[in-house]
This record gives structure tokens, C-alpha cells and sequence, in this order.
């Protein structure tokens, strides 16, 4: 871990986005996931937070690991903090000052809240016309409900995604993570970077606008030309395809595993082969593709019982032997213990604020030239107020 006399900007090696310089002005989910993601690529991400408070997610619970919140922890490595009042007029001449500075400004307020502060696109324009300005938001910075804030569990149920996740005629459930907050994390960066690579072509910043709400309805993609070719509606199917079957979750003697059937009659006959039920093979409600969807509940009703027979493991070495994809329904703790996620270094060791170390999901992009890395834990509130401000502004703060 660097000390607090070290910005990690200056350590060689830190990844392909070293020396990027970034204000981050967001808290929760979206924002500092859209950050962490920069700062993991080596940028200089300076976290600006309220004082004596900070991130919502510093305090909130219910899990805490050595004192600080444990969801806090999973979206803030890499980062250094300053503690500003942006309430007052020397907080926003402070903020203002780190923007004319920066190479990027990301934030997550409701739209309109970063202009009433004198910190919106324009402003920061007018002092720094090469910034790239990120906004995350939960309908956007336009249209006519754009000033209206979003939360994922709003937007999944709002954008359409709870309409289609969840069994059918049973009551609809959310999918199990912030998706929406996450998408719209990596679309803010994919944004970032596409601008970054406009500037470095003609000097030009720009504002990078992305939503809940436009990533929940980017994913409909394929339901929605289903819904104009047809005019039929997609509902929840569970975990059943639209356009494949088998292809679902079966219950095992002693857990549960995921097939992905084949269109291919090839497939279709190894498949009833490995379940020793050779005579569906030739069942004409079973023959084709076309025929298992027309038919897929009777058909999931004789795959059921006789998958039911035997453990997951006896059904997914088959299967794989077979050429047939399967997988079994793993739970976290498996996932995280599993010997290709170790491979992956997708779980990693990092250094706590409070002192000691605590386990954290690894860097999922992998980088031959230039890797990415974990330079530092999350930052204590304030940590990094005198390398900002100077020693006085340090001292005073302590």
C-alpha cells in the first residue's frame, strides 16, 4: 500500500490509464463502481466526500468489517479521499479547482444538483474545456422525467427487467445484484474511455451521459425484436430460453444444474442418450428445436423426474463427456472457492483502511501489456486532504 506521501499516479507500472487524472463526486453503487473501475486501470481517482461523514456507504449497514462497511469496501479500492462542503462557497471553489486539474469528473447526483453547486458540465467547461464529464443518473440528464432520481430495484421493475425474470404466474422477483447499477457502471466507463480516445484525436472534452434506465432497455434488445416481429409480449420463463430447449435449471438428487439444450438433431439424440431415454429421440413432439419449444412443459416434465435420479455430479460429467454444455448451480461460497476463479486471481487480498487485510474480488479485465492493478485499499474520510490542500489544511482537518 502507497503512503499518504505517494500519489499512485506517480508508481510505474500501475496500468494503461496512469497519469489519468479523476475527480469523483458519486456515492452508493453506479458511480464509485464506474470510478473503482478507472482507478483499478491505474487513473488517479480523488474521491470527494461530505466530512465527518463521507459516502453514504461508509455507514451503511448491516455488514461491517473492522469498522468500515463492507459494501463501502467492495467499490472504493484504489482511491484516495478529500473532505469537502460543497455547501459552502469555499468547498465548491475547492472542488472547482481540483476539475480544472482533472482529466475526467465523475458524478451520480440527481440531474440538476451538480449546477446548482457551480460543478455542472458548463461550469467545469468553462475552467477546464477538455473534460470529460461523466453523469450517471437513473432516467438521464434529458426528457421529460430526467429529473427524477432511480434506484436499481425501481428502474429493474420499471425498465421491464422484473417482468421477464422470476417463474411464470408466481410473483415477480428482482434479479439477485444491482445490475442495472453495475451496467450502467461500465457503460459510464466504456464511455469515459471512448471520449478520452476523442480528445487525445482533437483536444475536445465532452459530457458522457448513461442511466438506469438506457441500460435496462439496451438489454431488451432481443425480447423487443421478439415483441415487434410477433406482437407478442415476453414474460417470465424462469430459467427456460424462448428460443432453445431443453434449456433450464433441473433439480438433481442433491442439488441442481443447468442445461443448454441444441438445436442441432445430433445434439438432441446424444443428449437423450447420456438420460438413457432414447425413445424421445423420435417422439415427433420432440424431433426439432420448433417441436421441443411448442412442447417444452411436457417435455421439462419428463427431463424433471428423470433427472431426479442421480447427483450433479453424475449428470454434468456425462453431459460434458458428451460434448453437451451443463454446469451445476453453484452457491457463492463455491463460486469464490472454485479452482478457476483462483486461477482468475478473481479473489484477492487488499489491504484494509482500518489496518490488516481483507479478501476482495479481483480485477475482472486482464491486460498483457499493461495490467491493471490493486494498488492501495479504500481510503480512510479524508485521508488524502494534505497531499490535495497542503499541510496546513491537513493539519486543520485533523
Amino acid at each position: 500500500m502507497l503512503d499518504d506521501a505517494t500519489s499512485p499516479r506517480d508508481r510505474p507500472g500501475s496500468g494503461p490509464l496512469q497519469g489519468l487524472r479523476v475527480i469523483d463526486f458519486t456515492q452508493y453503487v453506479a458511480g464509485p463502481y464506474c470510478s473503482m473501475l478507472l482507478a483499478d486501470l491505474g487513473a488517479d481517482v480523488i474521491k470527494v466526500e461530505r466530512p465527518e461523514v463521507g459516502d453514504v456507504y461508509r455507514r451503511q449497514g448491516p455488514q461491517f468489517l473492522n469498522g468500515e462497511s463492507v459494501t463501502f469496501l467492495a467499490l472504493n479500492r484504489n482511491k484516495r479521499s478529500v473532505a469537502l462542503d460543497l455547501q459552502t462557497i469555499e468547498g465548491r471553489e475547492r472542488a472547482l479547482e481540483l476539475a480544472r486539474q482533472a482529466d475526467v469528473l465523475v458524478e451520480n447526483s440527481s440531474p440538476g444538483t451538480m449546477k446548482r453547486l457551480g460543478l455542472g458540465y458548463e461550469e467545469v467547461q468553462r475552467v477546464n474545456p477538455a473534460i470529460i464529464y461523466c453523469s450517471l443518473s437513473g432516467y438521464g440528464q434529458t426528457g421529460p422525467r430526467s429529473s427524477e432520481g432511480g434506484y436499481d430495484l425501481m428502474l429493474q421493475s420499471e425498465a421491464g427487467l422484473m417482468s421477464v425474470t422470476g417463474e411464470p404466474g408466481r410473483s415477480p422477483v428482482k434479479v439477485g445484484l444491482p445490475v442495472l447499477d453495475f451496467g450502467t457502471a461500465i457503460y459510464g466507463a466504456n464511455g469515459i474511455l471512448a471520449a478520452y480516445i476523442h480528445r487525445l484525436r482533437t483536444g475536445e472534452g465532452q459530457w458522457v451521459d448513461v442511466s438506469l434506465l438506457d441500460t435496462a432497455v439496451a438489454w431488451l434488445s432481443m425480447l423487443a425484436g421478439v415483441y415487434w416481429a410477433t406482437g407478442e409480449v415476453p414474460g417470465r420463463l424462469g430459467s427456460r430460453s424462448s428460443l432453445f430447449a431443453p434449456y433450464q435449471a433441473f433439480e438433481a438428487s442433491d442439488g441442481w444444474l443447468t442445461i443448454v439444450g441444441t438445436g442441432g438433431k445430433d445434439g438432441w439424440g446424444a443428449f437423450c442418450s447420456v438420460l438413457e431415454l432414447p425413445h424421445l429421440v423420435s417422439d415427433p413432439r420432440f424431433v426439432t428445436n420448433s417441436d421441443r419449444i411448442a412442447h417444452v412443459d411436457e417435455l421439462s416434465d419428463l427431463l424433471a423426474a428423470r433427472f431426479k435420479d442421480q447427483p450433479v455430479a453424475y449428470w454434468v460429467e456425462r453431459l460434458k463427456a458428451a460434448h453437451l454444455p451443463a454446469a451445476p448451480l453453484n452457491s457463492v461460497d463455491v463460486v469464490l472457492d472454485e479452482p478457476q476463479t483462483r486461477a482468475r486471481n478473481l479473489v484477492i487480498d487488499v489491504e484494509h483502511p482500518n489496518g490488516g487485510l481483507y479478501q476482495a474480488i479481483g480485477i475482472p479485465i486482464k491486460l498483457s501489456k499493461t495490467p491493471a492493478s490493486v494498488r492501495m485499499g479504500p481510503p480512510r474520510l479524508g485521508q488524502h486532504q494534505e497531499q490535495e490542500f497542503g499541510p496546513e489544511d491537513g493539519q486543520r482537518r485533523r
